[in-house]
């Protein structure tokens, strides 16, 4: 799939074609499970906007369930529990079983670190 310079200057040198024939032509088709092609209009059209400076907010980063935008506050839950979101997980590439040291500061704060950052903190 072009992105950038690539794409704007394929689009030009494409001229007048139809919109499947030009998403086709840089790249933004897939394949169905029934072996058919797919174009992929969205991504497309979003990389095309992108090339030509127009942010478009990134997709999930900053948005939560059902489009509403990250507060970067956390409640402690009935059972005691405290939780981070998806969306937050997300945005830091978190996967399942990645662990982290919780250290408590004198103000309530609390701060995640990575295990095996803190050596890294030390070495400063």
């Amino acid at each position: 799939m072009l992105t950038g310079a690539e794409l704007l200057a394929k689009v030009k040198d494409l001229g007048d074609v139809s919109k499947t024939d030009m998403a086709t032509a840089c790249g933004y088709v897939s394949k169905k499970k029934d072996g058919s092609d797919r174009v992929n209009f969205t991504a497309f059209y979003e990389a095309l906007l992108n090339a030509k400076g127009v942010d478009l907010g990134g997709g999930s980063a900053g948005v939560g369930k059902g489009g509403r935008k990250l507060s970067y506050k956390a409640v402690v839950q009935g059972n005691g529990n405290l939780l981070v979101g998806k969306a937050y997980t997300a945005m830091l590439d978190l996967q399942p079983g990645d662990e982290f040291t919780i250290k408590l500061s004198k103000k309530k704060g609390v701060t995640l670190v990575p295990v095996g950052a803190e050596d890294e903190e030390g070495e400063d």
